[in-house]
């Protein structure tokens, strides 16, 4: 079954796909602007749930975290590079599902966790030193993943990034407003506690109208190329999943904890993805497909998942 699907993707990819390399969908400064202060927005929202003692909790059980660490850092990368070996994308889509893998969890990871029953204390750690970590990893990974496939590093190549500008922007979009709503908790818990419940939904509503406006903006474009990307979204994102619960067994975790790693490692911050692609590299075709797709796909996955994972125990 597998290789029949990675038969039509790889066909596909080649004989339908061939321009996306010179598309760049529209989205102009004004939006860019609004796009990154909306992830920023989703992760004040997250800080809110968030302690220096979930930091701590790495001391306390490092062989779990670092097993979601593994999975989310290391292993989801990997499994990206030999999806695209397999499949041999055109370069701006490989380009964004390696973006996607090098972002930190998403931001409604903790929720589809207690929605789960996983290990939701877990969740919250992962979360935290992902999202911390981002602002290194994310645009640095980038660059390092990006170097496995000859025709992605040729467009970066090409693209002359600056790491060093995706790494501020990351900063300010992702680190400070972490910071600012984990000072809110340490001197407010119950005001932080109050909007977190509301800014949950809330950023799930803003996320899926950001990624909405982008189709919208360039519907038909969408409409010829949107049908191949789901599938290799699907692909990419049940490999996800699936390499977190073999490094939860490879580690000899719990249930719960087995849960978490499935789905930390299958929820990506594709806001952040987005917000990247719109302010380094002009929309691209590609790029911004994945990202957006995976953004709707994955809330659509982990919530299927995470109902599932619920009645076992």
């Amino acid at each position: 079954m597998f290789g029949c699907l990675d038969s039509y993707l790889s066909y596909f990819a080649h004989n339908y796909m061939e321009n996306l390399d010179l598309i760049q969908y529209n989205f102009n400064q004004n939006n860019v602007l609004i796009l990154n202060i909306a992830v920023g927005f989703i992760m004040f929202g997250v800080a809110l749930g968030l302690s220096v003692s979930d930091f701590k909790r790495v001391v306390k059980n490092p062989k779990y975290v670092i097993a979601g660490l593994i999975s989310q850092l290391l292993v989801l990368p990997l499994l990206t590079i030999v999806l695209i070996y397999l499949i041999r994308p055109q370069a701006s889509v490989a380009l964004g599902m390696i973006l996607i893998s090098v972002c930190p969890g998403g931001n409604i990871s903790n929720f589809m966790s207690s929605v789960a029953k996983a290990n939701v204390a877990l969740s919250v750690s992962l979360t935290a030193i992902t999202s911390t970590t981002a602002v290194l990893f994310t645009p640095f990974g980038l660059k390092f993943w990006g170097n496995f496939y000859e025709p992605a590093n040729t467009l970066l190549r090409s693209i002359q990034l600056s790491y060093t500008d995706v790494l501020s922007t990351v900063f300010f979009i992702i680190i400070v407003p972490l910071i600012l709503g984990m000072l809110i908790r340490q001197k407010n818990k119950a005001l932080a506690v109050r909007w977190e419940r509301y800014l949950k939904n809330l950023s799930m509503i803003i996320f899926l109208v950001i990624v909405l406006v982008a189709v919208l903006s360039n519907l038909d474009s969408f409409r010829n190329y949107i049908p191949i990307v789901i599938g290799i979204v699907i692909l990419h994102n049940g490999l996800a999943i699936g390499g977190g619960y073999s490094i939860a067994k490879l580690f000899g975790l719990d249930t719960a904890s087995t849960k978490t790693l499935m789905i930390e490692t299958g929820i990506q911050n594709s806001g952040l993805g987005l917000a990247i692609i719109f302010s380094f590299f002009d929309g691209l075709g590609g790029m911004t497909l994945v990202a957006a797709a995976w953004g709707v796909w994955h809330i659509i996955a982990g919530l299927s998942l995470s109902s599932f994972l619920s009645r076992k125990s």
